[in-house]
Parts: structure tokens; C-alpha cells; sequence
């Protein structure tokens, strides 16, 4: 009896435990919701009727949207994605004039969507209506400001949502969520919403359908149609790429065979770094107290800064009174960013900006695109270091501050899933160019996902692809330091080619001339070896095999070695003069 009493509590124990780990993981473990909790209020807002033929009908007729709530509706109190800016704030009593126009031209409204509290960070996250759920990567971070509008795109609740971008808030959502992003030019009307940094602000808009994007576009920015014309040029920003945690190859690799198929063009590669340095002259005297000297991106870091600088201040000028009303109510990492005082030069920054739409304008003119990545690849999951890293955030503002500060138009566009999370790339096109950058998405979007269907196909053989052009670019790297006579640095490098591809018998063949340099003649032996059997025609590796054994005293095999690159290249003088010498040294 008391044997079984005994078993019966260790299985009540039993259970507790596993109904305490069942609890655990259910804790940890994000509910699901009907709308991936995109939506703060429901709504309907519905178009006039039809006009009689043979008039149109509205452009955007059978389509559906959400928008941000930072835009005003009539009747409703704009949350600003805070509870607190609800309770002291009144119900509007107009709606936003570019939400009026979407109506009147046909769309159904649906809803307001969650925004980063007062729209003021890029992550997504909201502690009043909780983070909505990124449908594309459940344990991820949306992105923000305007995470509910990317969300409601891409679950498929929407057609289309509009977005308020100052630093980024329409493009970086929509990179996370993997749907197309725009931010215009600033040419849309800022009536009817809640201004976050007015110089920097503008509306942008999400859609899954190029088609639909363009449609909305064109009703938004009132845009003649008119036939469209190709783009002449498209510029490849390398040291932009350098950024990314997604391996280049991966990125780039879609845009360039899409511009080949598309326009039968290649793509040029700029150092855009080295671009805005010569064209921006106020970046290089920039300070506003950060470090600019330890970047290996100072122009880029300097405009982010100063476009960082613009926001809070902006933003401090119109809200820091409310902030301080409510303190508590608001996340002190806002309060916490908004008390850091530094000097700000107005003055400085506004030729920040006119100095890069200037050279924006000057490389791209009418119709250049530059390609950038638009975030720093795959989104930062749910709580994890990178959003509180200021080093993390400032490199992915470095991206967004290039059409932030020029009044550029750029579009992201999903480029498909790395690790299975969604990746993109951003086109840009000059200050204006709105409809060009909306015709040429519409022109290549189908081509593009039909590129990345075949990288996805060829992912393996992609993956070798990516290590062999490393391989090579190490060992171009290997060759200028060679000729620098810097013979370990070449070591080096070419070593590093032998990890990502070990099959090219020239790696091998490379490294044992930089090791006869460094009199290293057993390693420059062996590495010719290794070269010889994966290519028994290489005729430098029997010379300098040749060499190694003949300063190692092998005098029979290195004339073998020589005498060999004679049967390969008979007319080879370096063979001939080595064997002469050896045999009069050793007849």
C-alpha cells in the first residue's frame, strides 16, 4: 500500500511538471490572431457609386485598404499608436484628405492599423496594442513605424495600406514582411496627419501586386499616364551591400539578370561611399556628437546622423510638451532618446540634404535607378539585442537616410526568403521620378520573382556560386598584394580562396609563389603538389616545385619538375635556364 501511494504522488508530480511545461510553452508561444493583430479599429469607409457610361469607372474600383493610425478619420480619435494619446486627444472631425481621394476613386477603407508608439521607431514594436504578428515570420519583428499596414498586406487582409515614412517606416515593415514598399517624393499631402519630423515626413503605401501599387500611386501623386520609358542605367551601390548580412551574390545576383533579360544592359558598380565624399562637402565638417572617424562608411554614417538629428529634433518641437505631460505613460526609451541633447546644426543639415539631392539627381537624372539593399537582411527576431543596438540601428538608417534626405522615391521589393525569412532589395530613382520608379517595378516585378524561383531551384549550386566568386575576389586580392611584394598578406588571401573553393589548382600554385618569397620551401613544395594533382598541366606549379626542391637540396626531382614544364610548354625559358644551371652544377 504504501509502495503504491508512493507511485501515486510521483505520477501527480508526473503531471504538474508536464502541465507546467505545457503552461511554459504556451507562454512562449504567440497566440494567434484573426489579423495578426495589424488592426486597431475597424471600420468602412465606402466609394460613391459608379458614373454612367461610357465614363470610367473609378481606377480603383474592387480593391480594399487599411491605413496607418496616424492618419485621421472622422469620428475617430487617431491613437498615434499610444493609449495615452487617446485619452487627451478629441475624435477628429475631418478625415485626411489622401484617404478621401483612395475612397472617392473607388476603394473600400477597412480599418486603422498599429503603429510604433507616436510612429517614432523602426522595429514595430507597441507595449499599448501589442506587436502585430509578422505573417511572413511569426517570430520576428514586423518592423515599423507603420508595422500594421505591412502586416495587413501580407496576410492577405488588404489590397493595399498606406504608411507614414519619416526615417523608414513604410520601407523597413515592408522589407520584414516581404511586400512591396514606396516612399514618393515629397509630394503628398500631409493634411489630416499626425506630423512625426515634417521635413521628413511623407506617406507611403504597401501592396502586394505591382499593378496595385502603381494604380495607387498614380491616384496619390495625381500622375499622367503616359507611355513609359526603360530605364538606361541601373547602378549597384557595392559598398551598400557590404552592409548586408545576406551574402551579396544572393541580392545582386536577381537585379542583374533581370536588367540583362528585361533591357540586354549590364549593370554598373559604384562606391557610393566615395560618390557622396566628393559631391557632399558639408558631410566631411558634420559633427553632432558622434564619431564619424571609425566608420568604414563616414559619409553615409554623417548623413544618417543628420537626418537622425532632424527627426528628433522635428519630433521634440511638436510632442516633447505633450511627453512631458504624461512621462510615464510613454516608453523611456523614446524619453530617453529625446532628453539627449547635442548640438544641431540647422543650417548644416539642410545642405546635408541639398547637397544629396543634388548628387542623387546628378548620377541617376532622368532615368538611373540605384539598387541598395533595404534593410540589413533578415528581420531582427522578437526581443532580440539587435533592437536596442545602436550600432544595428544605425547602420539600417544609414540605408533609409539616402531617400529620406535627397526626396528621393524608392520602392523595396521582395527578393523571395534567406533562412526563411524574407530578404529585398530598394530601388531608387532622382527626386520627381515617381512615375518612372513605379513603371519600371510594374516593367521587371514579374521577371524578378521569376529570378529568384531559380536561384531558389539552384540553391546548392547558388551557394557554391557565392564561395567560388569570394574565392576569386580573394585571390585577385592575393595577387595585388603579391605584386606590393606584401607576401604574407598574399599568403593570406590566398589561403582564404583555398577554404571557399579547394578544387582551382592556381590558389595552390599562387600561394607556393608567395611561400618561395618567404623561403617557406616545404609548404611552397606541398602546395605545388596539391596544385599538380588537381591540374597535372600546370606548368608554373612544376617551376616553382622545381625551385623549392632545388633550394631543399631534391637536385634529382627538381630537374624532373623542370624537365616536365619542358614537355608542357617546350619553348619555356625559366625550365630551360633552371635545368642548364643544374646540370652544370650537378652533371
Amino acid at each position: 500500500m504504501a509502495s503504491s501511494g508512493a507511485a501515486a504522488n510521483l505520477w501527480v508530480l508526473l503531471g504538474l511538471g508536464i502541465a507546467g511545461v505545457v503552461l511554459a510553452a504556451r507562454r512562449l508561444r504567440r497566440p494567434a490572431r484573426p489579423d495578426h493583430g495589424a488592426f486597431i479599429a475597424r471600420l468602412e469607409l465606402l466609394p460613391p457609386p459608379q458614373p454612367p457610361p461610357p465614363q470610367a469607372p473609378h481606377p480603383l474600383t474592387g480593391l480594399c485598404f487599411a491605413i496607418a493610425d496616424a492618419l485621421h478619420v472622422s469620428g475617430y480619435i487617431t491613437s498615434f499608436g499610444s493609449l495615452e494619446w487617446t485619452k487627451t486627444h478629441d475624435a477628429e472631425t475631418q478625415t485626411a484628405p489622401v484617404v478621401s481621394a483612395l475612397v472617392n476613386g473607388g476603394a473600400i477603407c477597412v480599418g486603422k492599423t498599429v503603429i510604433d508608439e507616436m510612429a517614432y521607431s523602426i522595429h514595430g514594436e507597441n507595449k499599448h496594442f501589442d506587436t502585430p504578428t509578422n505573417p511572413a515570420a511569426p517570430d520576428r519583428v514586423p518592423g515599423g513605424c507603420s508595422s500594421g499596414s505591412a502586416v495587413a498586406v501580407a496576410g492577405g487582409m488588404v489590397d493595399f495600406a498606406l504608411g507614414i515614412d519619416s526615417i523608414g517606416g513604410v520601407r523597413i515593415p515592408g522589407a520584414y514582411c516581404g511586400v512591396l514598399a514606396f516612399r514618393p517624393s515629397h509630394a503628398v499631402s500631409s493634411g489630416g496627419v499626425i506630423p512625426v519630423a515634417p521635413s521628413l515626413d511623407t506617406i507611403g503605401w504597401f501592396a502586394r501586386d505591382p499593378s496595385v501599387l502603381r494604380r495607387v500611386g498614380h491616384l496619390i501623386l495625381r500622375l499622367p499616364y503616359m507611355d513609359s520609358r526603360p530605364p538606361r542605367q541601373f547602378y549597384i551601390a557595392d559598398d551598400c551591400f557590404e552592409l548586408s548580412k545576406i551574402p551579396t551574390r544572393r541580392l545582386t545576383q536577381v537585379v542583374i539578370k533581370s536588367v540583362e533579360k528585361l533591357f540586354g544592359r549590364q549593370v554598373t558598380r559604384v562606391n557610393l561611399e566615395n560618390y557622396l565624399a566628393s559631391k557632399m562637402p558639408s558631410l566631411r565638417n558634420y559633427s553632432n556628437g558622434h564619431k564619424n572617424g571609425d566608420s568604414k562608411f563616414p559619409s553615409l554614417l554623417a548623413l544618417c546622423n543628420a537626418m537622425r538629428s532632424l527627426h528628433k529634433r522635428e519630433f521634440k518641437d511638436r510632442h516633447m510638451e505633450w511627453v512631458n505631460s504624461v512621462k510615464p505613460a510613454v516608453d523611456a526609451r523614446i524619453v530617453s532618446n529625446l532628453s539627449e541633447d547635442g548640438d544641431l546644426d540647422m543650417d548644416g543639415c539642410q545642405d546635408a540634404r541639398n547637397e544629396a539631392r543634388k548628387a542623387l539627381d546628378q548620377l541617376l537624372k532622368d532615368d538611373g535607378i540605384l539598387v541598395i539593399p533595404t534593410t540589413l537582411g533578415c528581420p531582427p527576431k522578437l526581443n532580440a539585442k539587435e533592437l536596442s543596438s545602436e550600432s544595428y540601428n544605425s547602420q539600417t538608417l544609414c540605408l533609409s537616410s539616402l531617400a529620406s534626405m535627397s526626396g528621393c522615391c524608392q520602392v523595396s521589393i521582395p527578393l523571395g526568403t534567406h533562412d526563411k525569412c524574407p530578404i529585398s532589395v530598394s530601388f531608387i530613382a532622382r527626386h520627381g521620378g515617381d512615375r518612372f520608379l513605379l513603371d519600371t517595378i510594374q516593367t521587371m516585378y514579374a521577371t524578378i520573382q521569376e529570378q529568384v524561383e531559380i536561384l531558389a531551384k539552384s540553391n546548392v549550386s547558388s551557394k557554391q556560386a557565392m564561395n567560388e566568386e569570394a574565392a576569386e575576389a580573394a585571390k585577385e586580392k592575393g595577387n595585388a598584394a603579391f605584386k606590393e611584394k606584401q607576401w604574407q598578406k598574399a599568403v593570406n588571401f590566398y589561403t582564404e580562396a583555398i577554404k571557399l573553393n579547394g578544387k582551382v589548382a592556381t590558389y595552390y600554385s599562387n600561394r607556393a609563389a608567395a611561400f618561395l618569397e618567404l623561403t617557406n620551401y616545404r609548404q611552397a613544395e606541398a602546395d605545388c603538389t596539391s596544385a599538380i594533382d588537381l591540374d597535372p598541366k600546370i606548368v608554373k606549379a612544376y617551376l616553382r616545385r622545381g625551385t623549392a626542391r632545388e633550394m631543399l637540396g631534391y637536385f634529382k626531382e627538381a630537374v624532373e619538375d623542370f624537365n616536365h614544364a619542358l614537355v608542357l610548354e617546350p619553348m619555356n625559358k625559366t625550365a630551360g635556364v633552371a635545368i642548364n644551371r643544374l646540370k652544370k652544377l650537378f652533371p
